[in-house]
C-alpha cells in the first residue's frame, strides 16, 4: 500500500490496475492516442477552401497561410529545449494550450464571431496552432524513443504512422459529430486534441530503460492492429465515397474507429499481467541460473567484481562500474571545455553530440538539404491537393477522398520505412540514408503524375505522395538520433524538421503559388472576366500547376543525389554494431535495480533472453 497525494487516499499498488496505468506500455498507449489526434496540419486541404472564400484569398495568400501553418508544425524548437529541462508533462498541456488557442481563433474567424482579420494574424493563428503538434511530438514521441532506444525506427514509425493516421480518423469523427460542416471541423481540431493531451498528462513519462526479451515482439502486435485500422479506414473511405452516408451511418464508422483505437489497451494488460505472474513464479520458484553479486563492503584485496560495459569514445575503452561510474579523462575535459570551443570537433558518430556539434556537422547540413527538397516536395503537393483536384476537374467527393488516401498511405509509409528500415539495418546492415535516398526518387512519380495530368492519375499520386511524406520523417528522425545520439534529442529532433517549412515556403509559396495566380490571372483576361474585391482567384486546367510540379521533381531528384554523399559518409558506421551501448546501458540499469535494496546481503539475477535480467534480494 502506499499513501498517494491525490486526495489523501491509500492507493494499493499491488494491484494489476495500477500495474497496467504505471507500465511503459500503458505509456506507449497513450502516445497512439495522443499521436492519432496530432495531424490536423494534414487535413489543411479539407477547410482551406472554406478559409479561402470566407475570407476572400488568392492562391499565393492560401499558400503563405499553409506556409506558416508548416512553418510552426515544424520548427519545434522551443519545445525542444523546454523539454531539456521539464517534465513531457509540461511539454504536452502547453502544446494542448496552443493548439486551443490558434484553431479556435481561426473558427471564429471563419465563422465571422469576430471582425475579420488581417492576413498576418490569421498567419500567427495557425501558426501557433500548428505548433502544438510539434509539443505533441516532442512530449510523447520523443520520450518513447528514449524509453524504447533498441526499438526506435520501430517506435518512430509506429507514433508517425498514427500522426499520419489522424487525419482519416478525424474526419470519420468529424462527420459523426458535425455532418457535413467544414467550418466545425476547425472547431474539432481545436478542442480534441487538446483533451486528449490533458488526459494522459502524467501518463507521459521517462522511465527506467530495460529491456523486454518479447519487446520486439508486442511491437508488432500494435502494428497488426495499426494495420487493422489502416484497411477499415480505407474500405469505409471508398464505400462513403460511392454511397451518401448519413451522419449516423458516419456514427456507426466512427464507433468502429474508435473501438480499434482502444484495441491496443488490450496488448498492454495482456502484456502487464504476464509480467506480474513472471514476478510472482520467480519470487516463489527462483531463477533457473543465477549470477551471484556480493554486495558487502570489500576488505582487503576482496572486492565484487566490476559489471563491464565498454564503448568507444576517441579509440579508448571504457569501464564502468555499476554505482561508481567514472567518466573518461577526455570526456571530462571536453564537459569541462566551452561548448563554443568543441562545436568543430566532434564525438565518432554515435557518441553524444552537443547541439551546436550537431547542427555545424556536414552531416546535419546534408539531411537540412535532404529535407527541405524531399519533405518540402511532398508538402507542398498534400497542401494543394483540394486546388489541384478542382483546377483539373474532378467532383468535390474525390477530393474528400485523396486527402483521405493521403493519410492513409501516410501512415503506411511511416510504418514501412519505420519497421522495414530497422529489419534491413539490424540483419544486413542496410543503412538508413540509403532507405532515405530510394524514397526521394519514388516521390518524383507521384510529381510527375501531377505535371502531366494522366487520366485518373491523382488517385495514384495521392498513393505516392502520401507514402513517401510519411516515409522520409521516420528515416530522419532515425538517423538524426544513431548519428548524434539521444542526449539532446529533444532539441535535434526538432531541429531536423526545421527545413521542412522553408522548403515548403520556397516551393509551395514562391514556386507554386506565384505560377498558380500568374496562370490564373492569364484566363481571366482570356475571358474578358472581371475579378471582383475579395474574390478567390480560380485557375482550371493542367497549366495551373504544370510547370511548378515539374520544378520540384528536378528538386526533388537534386535532393536524392545529395543523400547520396551521406550514405558514403555513414557506410561504416551503419555497418558497426550501433545498438551496443543501449544494451550494455539497459544490463546496468537492470544491475542497478538489483542492488538497490543496499544494506549489504546477496542479490541474485536471472539472466533472461535478450539481455534482460531481473534481481531479488535476499537476506538482509
Amino acid at each position: 500500500m502506499a499513501f498517494s497525494n491525490d486526495g489523501g487516499r491509500w492507493v494499493n499498488t499491488n494491484s494489476l490496475a495500477v500495474q497496467v496505468v504505471m507500465g511503459r506500455w500503458f505509456m506507449v498507449f497513450a502516445s497512439f492516442l495522443i499521436m492519432s489526434a496530432a495531424g490536423a496540419t494534414y487535413m489543411f486541404g479539407l477547410y482551406s477552401d472554406e478559409i479561402k472564400s470566407s475570407l476572400g484569398y488568392d492562391q499565393t495568400t492560401l499558400n503563405l497561410l499553409s506556409f506558416f501553418k508548416d512553418l510552426g508544425a515544424n520548427v519545434g524548437v522551443l519545445s525542444g529545449l523546454i523539454n531539456e529541462v521539464t517534465p513531457p508533462w509540461v511539454v504536452l498541456s502547453l502544446g494542448a494550450v496552443l493548439n486551443f488557442f490558434g484553431y479556435f481563433m481561426i473558427w471564429l474567424a471563419v465563422t465571422k464571431k469576430i471582425s475579420t482579420p488581417q492576413v498576418w494574424q490569421m498567419c500567427l493563428y495557425i501558426c501557433i496552432g500548428a505548433n502544438s503538434q510539434a509539443f505533441a511530438n516532442t512530449g510523447a514521441l520523443v520520450t518513447c524513443v528514449k524509453n524504447f532506444p533498441e526499438s526506435r525506427g520501430v517506435v518512430l514509425g509506429l507514433l508517425k504512422g498514427f500522426v499520419g493516421l489522424s487525419g482519416a480518423i478525424l474526419t470519420q469523427l468529424y462527420h459523426a459529430i458535425y455532418d457535413d460542416d467544414p467550418k466545425s471541423l476547425i472547431l474539432l481540431i481545436a478542442w480534441l486534441p487538446a483533451v486528449i493531451s490533458f488526459a494522459f498528462l502524467r501518463t507521459i513519462r521517462i522511465m527506467k530503460v530495460i529491456r523486454q526479451p518479447n519487446e520486439l515482439k508486442v511491437f508488432y502486435n500494435f502494428l497488426y492492429i495499426s494495420l487493422g485500422l489502416a484497411g477499415f479506414l480505407m474500405i469505409i473511405i471508398i464505400v462513403q465515397n460511392r454511397e451518401n452516408f448519413t451522419q449516423a451511418e458516419y456514427g456507426i464508422s466512427a464507433a468502429a474507429v474508435v473501438i480499434l483505437l482502444f484495441l491496443p489497451l488490450g496488448i498492454v494488460i495482456k502484456e502487464e499481467s504476464d509480467i506480474r505472474r513472471g514476478k510472482k513464479l520467480q519470487a516463489i520458484n527462483g531463477s533457473a541460473s543465477q549470477l551471484k553479486i556480493v554486495t558487502e563492503k570489500p576488505n582487503g584485496d576482496m572486492a565484487a567484481e566490476p559489471y563491464p560495459s565498454s564503448s568507444a569514445t576517441d579509440g579508448a575503452t571504457i569501464t564502468e562500474v555499476v554505482g561508481a561510474q567514472a567518466l573518461p579523462t577526455s570526456q571530462k575535459q571536453r564537459e569541462a571545455d566551452s561548448c563554443f570551443k568543441n562545436m568543430f570537433r566532434p564525438p565518432n558518430r554515435g557518441d553524444d553530440y552537443t547541439i551546436l556539434q550537431a547542427l555545424f556537422s556536414i552531416d546535419m547540413l546534408i539531411l537540412f538539404f535532404t529535407t527541405f527538397c524531399g519533405i518540402g516536395g511532398t508538402l507542398t503537393a498534400i497542401d494543394n491537393l483540394g486546388q489541384i483536384g478542382t483546377s483539373l476537374g474532378y467532383p468535390k467527393k474525390s477530393i474528400s477522398t485523396f486527402i483521405s488516401l493521403v493519410s492513409i498511405w501516410n501512415y503506411l509509409g511511416r510504418v514501412f520505412s519505420g519497421f522495414a528500415s530497422e529489419i534491413f539495418l539490424t540483419k544486413y546492415k542496410f543503412p538508413r540514408p540509403l532507405f532515405l535516398t530510394l524514397i526521394l526518387l519514388f516521390s518524383c512519380i507521384g510529381h510527375l503524375l501531377i505535371a502531366f495530368d494522366i487520366p485518373n492519375g491523382l488517385y495514384i499520386a495521392s498513393i505516392i505522395i502520401g507514402f513517401s511524406f510519411g516515409a522520409q520523417w521516420p528515416l530522419l528522425f532515425a538517423i538524426i538520433s544513431e548519428v548524434f545520439g539521444l542526449k539532446y534529442y529533444s532539441t535535434l529532433y526538432n531541429f531536423g524538421s526545421v527545413a521542412s517549412p522553408i522548403g515548403g515556403y520556397i516551393l509551395n509559396v514562391r514556386v507554386t503559388g506565384f505560377l498558380y495566380d500568374r496562370e490564373g490571372r492569364r484566363q481571366l483576361v482570356a475571358s474578358g472576366a472581371v475579378r471582383k474585391a475579395g474574390e478567390d482567384l480560380d485557375c482550371n486546367g493542367v497549366h495551373c500547376f504544370q510547370l511548378a510540379f515539374i520544378i520540384i521533381t528536378a528538386v526533388t531528384v537534386l535532393g536524392a543525389l545529395v543523400s547520396v554523399i551521406l550514405v558514403v559518409r555513414t557506410r561504416k558506421f551503419y555497418r558497426s554494431d550501433i545498438y551496443k551501448k543501449f544494451r550494455d546501458e539497459a544490463r546496468a540499469a537492470e544491475m542497478e535495480m538489483a542492488l538497490d535494496g543496499g544494506g549489504g546481503g546477496v542479490v541474485t539475477v536471472a539472466g533472461g533472453a535478450g539481455g534482460g535480467t531481473a534481481g531479488e534480494r535476499k537476506g538482509g
